[in-house]
């Protein structure tokens, strides 16, 4: 069977697709196109270059996730340094080891640009802060950049996408005939769950979408305690996160989305144990196999 995938942001919550893309495998449930933003849109990528839910799982439960922070050399050496140029550099880490991780990932798979998978089959969701616009690669690179998308690196495209504020130094984009740069963020602070991407204007499906979310299906049922300056802004960020998604899935098509609540793991906590990167994928398994058991009925 095949269908359309979307995957949410969330970190290294991430884990748990794993487990639910070994589950939909087992189900022969496979994905004709994909889309997702931050952690969700390196899963989309994986799938799109030709990874399957065991060979994901092994490069996930080996790789050493905290090279990713990587600073300047003089940072490493003096740590304080690392606060004082945040005001400049926008953020604590380059973000460029994991744009090379992913470069050699879809190099074995000969891949390097969007027009090796087909401009169709992959989108992945960034946020311009410079238009104050959501960007979706490929499909925007013409239009906002004047690029050619056929063209783009994707290991580019999900730099951009992961570049979660403050954490990961901004991408950007220089656009050729205008020369203005664009600086790019993690597409969470938008749409980090964009299950409208393959929303077709005519009202009918070219096949089913399933759509997989790193939190609970009631989100705004949790109520935040604001407390002081930095509960304000974590609210606001989480706001800015989920209301315009929540507002489209209740609307359209919460009975096409799985739901992962995962509270006991921040999206950040690159440190986190190979034991914990397990219990992870176990439970999205699990929790998928139950979910399949009456969405197959309704596909």
């Amino acid at each position: 069977m095949k269908v359309d995938g979307v995957f949410s942001g969330g970190g290294v919550k991430a884990f748990v697709f794993i487990g639910a893309l070994q589950a939909l495998e087992e189900e022969n449930i496979y994905f004709e196109r994909v889309a997702g933003t931050s952690a969700g849109a390196l899963l989309a990528a994986l799938i799109a270059a030709g990874y399957r839910a065991k060979e994901i799982k092994e490069l996930f439960l080996e790789i050493e996730i905290t090279q990713f922070q990587d600073q300047s050399r003089l940072s490493s050496a003096l740590p304080f340094l690392k606060w004082v140029t945040l005001y400049k550099t926008m953020g604590l880490y380059r973000g460029g080891k994991f744009e090379q991780w992913i470069e050699r990932l879809l190099k074995d798979k000969g891949i390097y640009t969007f027009s090796d998978i087909g401009l169709e089959r992959l989108k992945i969701v960034a946020a311009d802060i410079t238009l104050n616009r959501v960007i979706v690669f490929p499909d925007d690179l013409m239009t906002a950049y004047h690029i050619n998308p056929s063209s783009y690196s994707i290991s580019k495209a999900l730099r951009s996408s992961i570049s979660i504020p403050y954490f990961f130094r901004p991408s950007n984009i220089l656009n050729p005939l205008t020369k203005q740069k664009s600086l790019i963020v993690d597409g969470m602070i938008l749409s980090n769950f964009p299950i409208w991407i393959f929303e077709n204007t005519s009202g009918r499906k070219e096949r089913p979408i399933l759509g997989m979310q790193l939190t609970s299906p009631t989100p705004f049922s949790n109520m935040k305690q604001i407390n002081n300056s930095v509960d304000l802004l974590k609210a606001m960020i989480s706001t800015m996160r989920r209301a315009t998604d929540q507002r489209y899935i209740h609307k359209n098509i919460a009975d096409q989305i799985l739901f992962f609540p995962v509270d006991e793991v921040e999206a950040t906590d690159f440190d986190i144990p190979t034991n914990k990167r397990a219990d992870l994928i176990v439970y999205g398994y699990k929790r998928t196999k139950k979910f399949l058991t009456k969405w197959k009925n309704r596909a």
